[in-house]
């Protein structure tokens, strides 16, 4: 009868009462797979509806009036900064860019005039100069001549005043005759067409609207109690309604807090991977945004966790044998959870196999992919 009372079938008989329904695992050493009890940032997120925000969007407006002779582009063409979309008639503008500039050439004539007048008083007033104290002249014809020398002076910088406000005049025509091309600020996708050829526009008058669909921003409306965890530079993860999944940084938060909602607009920055569908201005995006600041926690993995009635076990790898240990756990980290009791950072806790494991049992590890 003493034999039926050695260590192994007491061991067995202990474990039977306290896990009912246990299948009894032979005294052979198990093989087993193992996963490290580790230290990780427990990140909770809920999910808080958002949009794709494009940083430049409006319209493309006319810079001088004119009536509109072409437009290049259609709704949903994409366009390069600075290429021409539309082109005002340029008839009247270019001719008063010859008439400023036949006024310039007489502007300048005008100058070789004065410069010349100038010259000839002040030969005179040399030559008088010269014979001021003799019989030949008047000391009152001399001051004329001087007189004269300071008219023909000042002339001469009249004239070189028109001269620099043609010049002005010349530079503000070739401005105007660029400005009958109408050209794309930035590059984007043209959305909308306000007005059609042979319209009069004046100075401001929108043609086109443009969005720059490449050069997009995420924006949410997050409530006040979930900010403590957006702290700018943080990364977080994005689901558009494509399917697909994408990061952003928080960039800022708007300090102006909606009396309706209570909630702030927050600014992501996205980094797009592949999608399914072409982005737009808009479009409805997710972000996943942490419940509350990250912290770092011990967590083990879920496979690892057995539960038995109202306690939580997992077995851990010690010198080949394995070891029962009783654990109080926290929240749920992915695929892992927290671990409050009973673990420590670096225990390989068992996650195959361990369902028919029995306490102090020889194990071996299962090193398979």
């Amino acid at each position: 009868m003493k034999s039926l009372f050695d260590k192994r079938r007491i061991r067995i008989w202990l474990m039977a009462m306290i896990c009912p329904g246990l299948i009894y695992a032979q005294e052979e050493t198990m093989l087993v797979r193992v996963d490290a009890v580790k230290v990780e940032p427990l990140v909770q997120t809920v999910p808080v509806l958002g949009r794709l925000v494009a940083r430049q969007a409006g319209p493309i407006a006319a810079r001088i009036d004119g009536p509109l002779k072409s437009i290049f582009v259609e709704i949903g063409e994409r366009v390069q900064a600075g290429q021409t979309v539309a082109m005002l008639d340029d008839t009247v503008t270019t001719a008063q860019r010859e008439l400023i500039t036949a006024r310039l050439s007489e502007a300048q004539a005008t100058v070789q005039t004065r410069n010349a007048e100038l010259s000839l008083a002040h030969q005179e007033v040399t030559r008088l100069e010269r014979l001021k104290d003799s019989a030949a002249t008047t000391k009152a014809a001399y001051d004329d001549a001087v007189q004269e020398s300071a008219i023909a002076q000042a002339k001469v910088k009249e004239a070189q005043a028109a001269v620099s406000s043609a010049l002005a005049n010349q530079k503000l025509a070739d401005i105007s005759l660029r400005n009958t091309e109408i050209k794309a600020p930035y590059s984007g996708v043209i959305t909308e067409r306000l007005t059609e050829v042979g319209a009069y526009v004046k100075v401001g008058d929108d043609v086109l609207r443009i969005v720059a669909d490449q050069n997009l921003d995420v924006e949410a409306d997050v409530p006040f109690e979930r900010l403590s965890g957006l702290i700018p530079g943080t990364e977080l993860t994005m689901s558009l309604d494509d399917g697909t999944s994408h990061s952003v940084v928080v960039r800022t938060i708007i300090p102006q807090e909606s009396k309706l909602t209570r909630t702030r607009a927050v600014r992501f920055v996205p980094t797009f991977k592949q999608t399914s569908k072409p982005l737009a201005d808009n479009q409805s995006a997710t972000i996943h945004i942490p419940v509350a600041a990250q912290r770092n926690v011990l967590s083990v993995h879920k496979d690892a966790v057995i539960s038995r009635g109202n306690q939580s076990i997992v077995y851990v790898v010690v010198d080949n044998a394995a070891k029962l240990r009783t654990v109080r756990l926290g929240e749920a980290v992915g695929s892992r959870f927290e671990v409050l009791e009973g673990l420590e950072d670096g225990d390989l806790a068992v996650v195959r196999g361990n369902e028919r494991l029995l306490p102090d049992q020889d194990v071996r590890l299962d090193t398979s992919s």
